[in-house]
């Protein structure tokens, strides 16, 4: 049995207190890598551009036939050029403006004094030889007018107990308004396409001494929704009978009446009825984001489904009538958020899937067919080669857990089974910007409306939303749609209910055939 030396206890203390010591000190460095990230997200949020645009400068030059890195400067030659200057007359291109031809136009004559209309030289009357004609466009706020209804009254000379007879008066969104249907409609798209809020609203019709109170002018929003909710329904309907959605959500206000504060609520959008860009944008208003809500709504759904990484949707997933196709823009945008870790290999994951975005803009240029093929001939290789790099960096391990790196590696090996679903389907998409797009009037609106007052108020709003935004998608002027609904919707017939959908509208006042529908889901 061998004594243990002096140095030999020494060495043991030594390992026994640096050891935890560089444990310490591991884990200490670890947190200031995840700090600096952390602090590196904000200042970018403040500070920096938010475009997630990802140019490699040492893969490609600036310009053509230009080479990065030291180039000897090129030798200059003096030589003497003269030159006339000459003053180029500006293009104005997109400076210029345009509007009707069949404008009301209102003649201000200017003429010249009397006493300036005589020749200088000989005391001759001058001769008018023509006009000089100058237009601008002009506006008269507000412009209001009385639409008066005359109906005359019928009565029999010789019975006068039968009563009296007039013309019934047109069906009224609203029974007994006091407004017409062309400003309701104004009403509703200043607050849901212009995000102006009722109170603003009040303020601006103060101005030209029209006098509505924000409570009267709330009660009529709430009246025309429940009115519209069958055009509502026949759109979710054909949104969930198309073969391709698009979901996202995000967050709005909900004010909690009796406490005088407001709760997170989430407004969903279902975006469908077509193919790769479809026109349906569908709100649902919903008082939480629990898993119950789309489940629920895309329980009988059978088609392709874009979205995010939300729990849901992997639930969804599973489902054999659903093929989930997830965002690669999300993907994209955790790395280009993690700009710690390994820089070579975040810049070459960067560079592959800027390649893939490249491909994709060029194949829905193609037709279907062609676009499958680019697809799989293209694309795929780099979907490949991608999921290759991210699983051997996750299998050589070293990463620190908390790291944006890191979760982004995982955030990809998460979706691997289902990234490539997208290439077998012509009318899939690499990304989700179709839903997120439609959300942005949400974000837009919410910062001037603050909150939504009620969960009936949610609601409406979900309703009205999407048919003012579908009608903004179709390049529809959503102001004289409106009106033209609110007139006709009360003596429509139910079973046709969906010929005045935005895009059915849209062809019938173009004189086209409507387009084909699809079949209609089940309805949840």
């Amino acid at each position: 049995m061998s004594i243990p030396t002096h140095t030999n206890t020494i060495e043991v203390l030594c390992q026994g207190v640096l050891c935890p010591k560089d444990k310490l000190i591991a884990d200490l460095e670890g947190k200031v890598v995840v700090l600096n990230e952390q602090l590196a997200w904000f200042k970018r949020q403040v500070f920096g551009a938010k475009s997630e645009r990802f140019i490699d400068l040492t893969q490609q030059p600036l310009l053509p036939n230009m080479e990065l890195g030291h180039q000897p400067p090129p030798e200059v030659k003096e030589v003497e050029v003269s030159y006339k200057r000459r003053r180029v007359r500006r293009n104005r291109g997109a400076d210029t403006i345009s509007f009707p031809d069949d404008l009301p136009v209102t003649r201000i004559d200017i003429d010249l004094p009397e006493e300036e209309k005589i020749c200088p030289e000989t005391g001759e009357p001058l001769v008018c030889i023509g006009n000089e004609v100058s237009r601008k466009l002009a506006r008269k706020p507000g412009h209001f007018y009385i639409v008066e209804y005359v109906r005359p009254k019928y009565a029999s000379k010789t019975l006068p107990e039968l009563g009296v007879k007039t013309a019934p008066m047109p069906d009224a969104v609203i029974p007994r308004c006091p407004v017409d249907e062309s400003l309701l409609a104004h009403i509703l798209v200043s607050k849901f396409a212009d995000h102006l809020p009722l109170n603003r609203q009040v303020e601006i019709l103060g101005r030209s001494q029209v006098k509505i109170s924000r409570q009267t002018l709330s009660k009529w929003v709430l009246t025309i929704a429940f009115v519209l909710e069958p055009l509502y329904v026949a759109m979710m309907l054909k949104v969930l009978g198309s073969k391709c959605i698009f979901i996202d959500e995000t967050t709005v206000k909900l004010l909690e009446r009796g406490r005088g504060k407001c709760k997170t609520a989430y407004m969903w959008t279902y975006v469908g009825g077509g193919g790769g860009d479809p026109p349906y944008r569908f709100f649902q208003f919903c008082i939480d984001r629990k898993h119950e809500h789309p489940l629920t709504m895309l329980a009988d759904y059978e088609g392709l489904l874009h979205s995010d990484k939300y729990g849901a949707y992997f639930v969804l997933a599973k489902y054999k009538a659903i093929i989930w196709c997830p965002c690669m823009a999300h993907v994209r945008r955790k790395f280009v958020e993690a700009e710690g870790g390994d820089p070579a290999l975040r810049t070459k994951i960067l560079r592959l899937i800027r390649k893939l975005f490249m491909y994709e803009r060029v194949a829905w240029k193609c037709t279907p067919e062609k676009r499958l093929i680019i697809r799989a001939e293209r694309e795929k290789p780099i979907l490949d080669e991608l999921t290759k790099l991210v699983q051997d960096r996750l299998l050589a391990g070293g990463l620190l857990p908390k790291s944006s790196f890191a979760q982004a590696l995982n955030y990809y090996q998460g979706l691997v089974p289902y990234l490539g679903n997208y290439l077998n389907h012509s009318d899939a998409r690499l990304d989700n910007s179709v839903a997120e797009r439609s959300v942005r009037p949400i974000a837009l609106g919410r910062n001037n409306w603050m909150f939504v007052g009620s969960e009936d108020g949610g609601k409406a709003a979900a309703i009205i939303l999407s048919l003012v935004q579908t009608c903004r998608n179709l390049k529809i002027n959503p102001e004289e749609y409106m009106e033209d609904v609110l007139r006709r919707i009360m003596s429509h017939p139910a079973k046709r209910i969906d010929e005045l959908l935005p895009d059915n509208w849209l062809a019938a006042r173009m004189g086209q055939p409507a387009p084909p529908q699809e079949v209609a889901a089940k309805m949840v």
